[in-house]
């Protein structure tokens, strides 16, 4: 395990037991909603296009989704990126999530795409998590209401 995996698994742990399933303690909807739509501005803007951005999202522990279209990218795929409820976390995937394995995605997931939606979150201060390392089972603090199975559900799907 290298030492940016131990970090952001200590990282998950620590927001695991920061709030509820949902939401962490003192969760500012108004500023995270503020900073999500500038983040689908953003990368409208970037990859001109219109993404599909799902923001009306209930009993979960996720935020919102913004689903780039393949034509706009020059990835095998459309790329959708998740931003979570908890600790500024956002996730990055090639199709839907868990579409791809590891390795697909490392060659089916172009740098240049995955570069510019990496640079885009950390200038709006997100933290970005690698999609395989959230296939992990599931072993946190909480008693979800759905039983996740991994830490991907954890964070980025319905509680």
């Amino acid at each position: 395990m290298t030492t940016d995996q131990q970090h952001l698994w200590t990282l998950l742990r620590k927001l695991d037991t920061s709030g509820d399933a949902e939401f962490p303690r003192n969760f500012d909807r108004s500023a995270t909603r503020t900073r999500f739509n500038k983040l689908a501005a953003d990368i409208d803007r970037e990859f001109a296009c219109t993404c599909t951005v799902e923001r009306d999202v209930q009993e979960a522990s996720y935020h919102g989704r913004i689903t780039i279209p393949v034509a706009a990218t020059a990835s095998a795929d459309f790329i959708t990126v998740i931003v979570s409820n908890f600790g500024d976390l956002a996730i990055v995937t090639l199709g839907n999530p868990m579409s791809y394995d590891e390795e697909e995605s490392s060659y089916l997931l172009n740098s240049t795409d995955l570069s510019r939606l990496t640079g885009i979150l950390s200038n709006l201060g997100y933290v970005t998590v690698p999609e395989h390392l959230t296939w992990a089972d599931y072993d946190g603090a909480l008693e979800l209401r759905y039983h996740a199975r991994s830490w991907f559900d954890r964070f980025f799907f319905y509680t």
